[in-house]
């Protein structure tokens, strides 16, 4: 069955000399035709989302806050560099209406997994507040689509961007129909500061909130035996119907912004590690939905090596290789989250 690509560069929300601009996704498209993929994809055409689908995730209030600073002309949306532009609240409806359209795909079976490749970036952006670059919260949306259009009773969303999944956090932390798996940097003064271990849900929730704080410098053993023991298990016993990763490229040791310690290779195992479990445990089901990244040959490299997992193929390109410093060891921190959510 055919793997889909959303694409959303979204050219006109982009504030000069920021880090999140659409020359990330322009690059990536141009890289990946460049290695002859694109043929290989079902281009589908994303559409806007309607407000029904954004406000199953956001508020009423929030919503049309967005859309007036759009019609203002633009403006900073929080006290950080998150801001709009007067053409933001169409783009980030596009991203959003989008990963809806892929969703649909892949849960009616026109499509057997699929890579959204959108802007604005969503993870942290919560059910009242855009924030980290964010102005809606793309994976939500689409979590909420597979549940209200197509049935999904178990959505399981796994994050790997290098900042907590804070947004992707609020909005389902008293929800026990999603789970939130998030393997982040977890450092002093660190955006955004929160994604502790003890951090687990509440309510109806409890016990469906997996995070994964770590230091500095983890590197691919870390990662993987994290993915291996840890994510996989939680997942399994959860039994979703969709995968849905939020799918950030800057834990890799060369990323400006961040200190993961990830090589493009280790990025591409976590990548089989994901599609495999959606073999095993939903027909394949598993949309990944692009978040940070900014250093552009990691970027480039890791999206095709994405793409190629999608596609079945053996193929890794790494042409910066691993971290030089020595990975951090995990094997303290796994055993706690595995006693606090009884994985032993």
């Amino acid at each position: 069955m055919s793997s889909l690509l959303v694409y959303v560069p979204a050219p006109a929300h982009t504030k000069p000399y920021h880090p999140e601009s659409h020359h990330r996704l322009e690059s990536v498209m141009t890289f990946l035709e460049g290695y002859g993929v694109l043929p290989d994809l079902l281009q589908v055409e994303p559409m806007v989302a309607t407000m029904e689908q954004l406000m199953r995730v956001h508020t009423a209030v929030y919503v049309e806050r967005l859309q007036q600073i759009s019609w203002r002309g633009g403006g900073l949306l929080d006290h950080g560099d998150t801001y709009a532009t007067a053409e933001s609240f169409r783009l980030a409806r596009l991203a959003a209406g989008g990963c809806c359209e892929a969703v649909d795909y892949i849960m009616s079976g026109k499509a057997g997994n699929g890579i959204a490749l959108v802007r604005p970036p969503g993870h942290h952006a919560s059910t009242n507040q855009a924030s980290g670059f964010c102005l809606l919260n793309n994976t939500a949306v689409a979590a909420r689509q597979a549940q209200a259009a197509h049935g999904a009773k178990r959505v399981a969303v796994i994050d790997f961007d290098v900042h907590h999944g804070n947004g992707t956090q609020e909005i389902f932390y008293l929800d026990d129909s999603v789970l939130f798996v998030s393997a982040h940097l977890f450092a002093p003064f660190f955006y955004p500061g929160i994604g502790r271990s003890h951090e687990i849900g509440a309510g109806h929730g409890l016990g469906y909130t997996l995070n994964v704080p770590l230091p500095p410098f983890v590197g691919d053993e870390g990662y993987c035996r994290i993915m291996r023991e840890l994510v996989l298990p939680k997942v399994a016993a959860f039994q979703p119907d969709l995968l849905l990763v939020s799918a950030g490229f800057d834990a890799h040791w060369q990323d400006p912004l961040a200190e993961g310690g990830l090589s493009l290779k280790g990025y591409a195992n976590i990548c089989r590690y994901l599609v495999q479990m959606a073999g095993d445990l939903c027909n394949g089901r598993i949309l990944f939905i692009l978040e940070g990244g900014y250093e552009l040959q990691v970027l480039n490299s890791g999206i095709l090596n994405t793409v190629y997992t999608l596609l079945g193929r053996d193929e890794v390109k790494d042409d910066i290789g691993p971290m030089p410093q020595a990975e951090q060891d995990v094997t303290d921190l796994l055993q706690q989250l595995k006693d606090r959510h009884l994985l032993n």
